[in-house]
């Protein structure tokens, strides 16, 4: 008894070996999965930011008339 129960033991061991390295595998692909969607939406964030800052260079003046009260209220 004392052998059967020492074998299965070791294949227990060596699945849990195994799964935690394929348990690693699998989280490094997530975290480069997640660095690319990072860098693509912070490439897609400075995207807009310029085109908002295009805009305004182009409609400065409109843009502040329209914050300007009329009367001076």
């Amino acid at each position: 008894m004392g052998t059967r129960d020492g074998g299965a033991g070791g294949q227990q061991h060596r699945t849990t070996r195994k799964g935690s390295e394929e348990e690693e595998l699998t989280d490094v692909q997530a975290d480069e999965a997640t660095k690319e969607r990072k860098d693509q939406i912070d490439e897609d964030v400075d995207s807009i930011l310029d085109e908002i800052d295009e805009v305004l260079e182009e409609n400065a003046e409109d843009f502040v008339r329209s914050f300007v009260q009329k009367g001076g209220q």
